[in-house]
């Protein structure tokens, strides 16, 4: 039996698991990744080299999302949010639009895995604002070049407690 003939077997609730678990562990080699570079190299050098892959695989990201969705490039804002509810953090994380007005909108994440995670182990918020900035611009960037984003708040920056982080996404 060939993997789509596999995958067709499965309901809906197991695909919709598969899924939840793929995004798990990306984010948990993710992860561990950027552990071992930060071990050996230092938190400066190692949040710089995840910046640096953050740059490729969001647009990877975004552009294997358009084709997928039949997303044409330049789509503005609605193609932005459409985008942005498949990617792979969506199906882990709690996040949501603020529609502000035709030409901007906020998107926040509400819960974070990573976040979370160090919160229970009593560790302070892990200061994401660099790399967030150059995964949600560039992410933005790809799905349509006219798109401009802007940090409202990411840790290291203070936050309320309803979100992690948010970014305004603008287009004229």
């Amino acid at each position: 039996m060939d993997r789509e003939q596999k995958l067709k077997q499965l309901t809906k609730d197991e695909l919709i698991g598969l899924l939840e678990d793929a995004a798990k562990n990306w984010l948990a080699h993710d992860g561990l990744w950027f552990q071992a570079v930060e071990r050996r190299y230092g938190l400066e050098t190692a949040i710089a080299l995840d910046a640096e892959a953050w740059r490729s695989f969001t647009v990877i990201e975004a552009k294997r999302i358009m084709k997928r969705l039949g997303i044409e490039e330049g789509g503005g804002l609605p193609a932005l949010k459409k985008a942005l509810g498949f990617r792979l953090y969506a199906h882990i994380n709690t996040q949501e639009i603020i529609e502000l007005d035709e030409t901007r909108f906020i998107f926040r994440m509400n819960t974070c895995r990573v976040q979370s995670a160090r919160q229970r182990r009593g560790l302070p918020d892990f200061p994401c604002k660099e790399v967030g900035i150059v995964e949600y611009s560039e992410f933005a960037r790809a799905i349509d070049p006219r798109i401009k984003t802007r940090c409202v708040a990411c840790p290291p920056d203070p936050h309320p407690e309803e979100y992690w982080c948010a970014w305004e996404f603008s287009i004229e």
